[in-house]
């Protein structure tokens, strides 16, 4: 989602600053339940036309909510809430149009997201369908339909077809858990030796890296434990990674960020964690950060 988006793509890419939301190489749809998610704009038929619903009662009401929206815009973006106004609707569900890959958003957490609309994706609904699950076995996997149809935001019987449209890409594995799929031309990746990994990440709250649910949190923390404080029932706190592996959470409020480790770290890995947080780059916050520890 777009806070954590910026802390995100600055765990993964140098020199990643408060404004990348800004970069026309990035954009913002809804996604999954609705929500606000950031994308590469080069994949906005992946992420939106990839969920077109499968019931033609879905179908018209997503093409209705474009139609409608595409009549009311302007040549600037407005205020989703004004615009529902005008149209006389709750604005709410005017995101059920986002699936026509016509429209995109900006959102900073505060106000009511911006809306304006965009030519419609020059690709087949099937193919979204298919380059969707394939990013998801390419993050996610070892995965399975089920958890395709959970975080695409799909039904079961949508998902279980697409991996079937798949079958002659995947290859069939086993884990730790239970018997799922990854991509065929994953397979070296799989097999690699891990590469060198940070000494200290701090990942935002629904970063991809740990976005799972139910038993697939077990391959990532087998410790029931340790999975009940990352994957609370209210908002998710940031995962702490050390040398590569989930080791605590954290939360910030303000200036302050407070860690959590689930063992006691070195003085090394505390170190890394006190200079990972001292450059995190915060919208619209300007000073600087003090860790606690718990």
């Amino acid at each position: 989602m777009p806070r954590a988006a910026v802390l995100s793509l600055h765990a993964r890419v140098l020199d990643v600053t408060a404004d990348v939301l800004d970069n026309p190489s990035l954009i913002q749809v809804w996604g999954p339940r609705y929500s606000v998610y950031v994308a590469a704009a080069r994949d906005r038929a992946v992420f939106t036309l990839g969920r077109w619903p499968e019931t033609q009662k879905a179908c018209e009401r997503a093409a209705r909510m474009a139609a409608q929206l595409a009549a009311s815009l302007g040549e600037r973006p407005e205020s989703y809430a004004d615009i529902g106004d005008t149209l006389g609707v709750n604005p709410n569900a005017l995101r059920y149009g986002t699936t026509t890959g016509t429209i995109l958003i900006r959102w900073d957490g505060a106000r009511a997201p911006r809306v304006w609309m965009v030519p419609a994706p020059e690709v087949a609904v099937d193919d979204a369908r298919a380059e969707l699950a394939r990013r998801y076995l390419h993050v996610f996997g070892p995965g399975t339909p089920l958890g395709f149809a959970k975080w695409a935001g799909v039904s079961d019987r949508l998902a279980l077809a697409v991996f079937k449209s798949l079958s002659n890409t995947l290859l069939a594995v086993r884990t730790p858990l239970s018997e799922a799929w990854v991509l065929a031309d994953d397979e070296d990746d799989f097999r690699a030796r891990p590469g060198p990994v940070a000494p200290a990440r701090l990942l935002p709250s629904g970063d991809a890296y740990y976005l799972f649910w139910g038993p697939d949190r077990g391959l990532l923390v087998p410790d029931a434990t340790n999975q009940a404080e990352l994957w609370t029932s209210r908002v998710w706190p940031g995962a702490v990674l050390l040398d590569g592996e989930p080791r605590g959470t954290w939360r910030r409020v303000q200036q302050t960020v407070n860690v959590n480790l689930w063992k006691p770290g070195t003085s090394a890995h505390r170190e890394a964690v006190e200079r990972e947080a001292a450059g995190l780059p915060i919208p619209g916050f300007e000073g600087r950060i003090n860790v606690t520890w718990e």
